[in-house]
């Protein structure tokens, strides 16, 4: 549905921040983006969204180009930034205003989510704390049904509670019509929730694989003492190692934080470790 064709995007007066990009989105999945920070995350989300134009290729939604910033594409994104401000107003009239410019928005499902998170009054916008903000603004992002929801850094100011609502949130309005994007540089939080792992690096993309074809190539341990052969990435700890295997020599869960060091560590090696088993 979202495709990025040979995207190349520079910042005024700035080194190429990426250069020849290329990824497809579809729905019916929920892709985790990765990268350290300053690797791009925010700004690849941005181009996605048409807040940021290319400055060479193109990002299609459905073959229109999003940079164009028609209605008929903007109706179909909704963007849940990591910083951002919202009016003087309360939660009611955010949404009586806003909601009108996505067809699908379903005010049952944004009630819902708001009871999810806790958020059960119509209060002043300035009067709620950074993080009852994000919870409205996942609510009414959500409640778009968008095709595309894009989600950058969702779980920042977030307290414990709140990150299982989150994933709870998530799980329950997924579907097959939609396609999320979530950008986080906190990989544990997205562990449970993702079915597809990208990873930018320096530039580019060093890291596109379901999470299924992940766990079919790759296995992950703990050891104590030495590593053996099969051992592609292995990283210390206070009681042995964390270690990528290749192959399914074991039978193990997909740990994204140790896949996420090893991909930055030696992205062609784990790479090459999926594709050619």
């Amino acid at each position: 549905m979202i495709q990025l064709q040979d995207v190349t995007f520079a910042y005024r007066r700035k080194p190429k921040l990426f250069k020849n990009l290329n990824l497809n989105l579809e729905c019916g999945k929920i892709y985790g983006l990765f990268g350290v920070n300053g690797a791009g995350k925010t700004t690849l989300l941005k181009q996605i969204g048409g807040l940021l134009k290319p400055s060479e290729g193109v990002i299609t939604l459905n073959d229109l180009n999003v940079a164009t910033r028609d209605a008929q594409v903007l109706s179909h994104l909704f963007l849940v930034p990591e910083e951002f401000e919202l009016p003087d107003v309360r939660c009611s009239q955010f949404v009586r205003f806003n909601a009108p410019f996505y067809p699908g928005f379903d005010l049952e499902m944004y009630k819902r989510c708001m009871l999810e998170f806790e958020m059960e009054g119509d209060d002043n916008l300035n009067a709620l704390s950074f993080g009852q903000k994000k919870k409205f603004l996942i609510s009414f992002g959500l409640a778009t049904q968008t095709p595309i929801l894009l989600m950058d850094e969702p779980t920042n100011g977030l307290d414990i509670p709140s990150k299982s609502q989150f994933r709870k949130i998530i799980a329950q309005v997924a579907t097959p019509d939609r396609c999320f994007v979530i950008s986080t540089h906190q990989v544990r939080d997205l562990a449970t929730m993702i079915d597809h792992v990208v990873v930018v690096d320096r530039g580019n993309i060093v890291f596109d694989f379901s999470l299924y074809d992940i766990a079919q190539n790759l296995s992950f341990g703990h050891v104590v003492g030495t590593t053996d052969k099969e051992v592609i990435y292995s990283e210390e700890t206070l009681t042995g190692h964390n270690v990528v295997y290749k192959g399914t020599q074991q039978e193990s869960k997909v740990d994204l934080e140790t896949l996420f060091n090893a991909v930055i560590k030696d992205s062609q090696l784990v790479n090459d470790a999926i594709k050619n088993r």
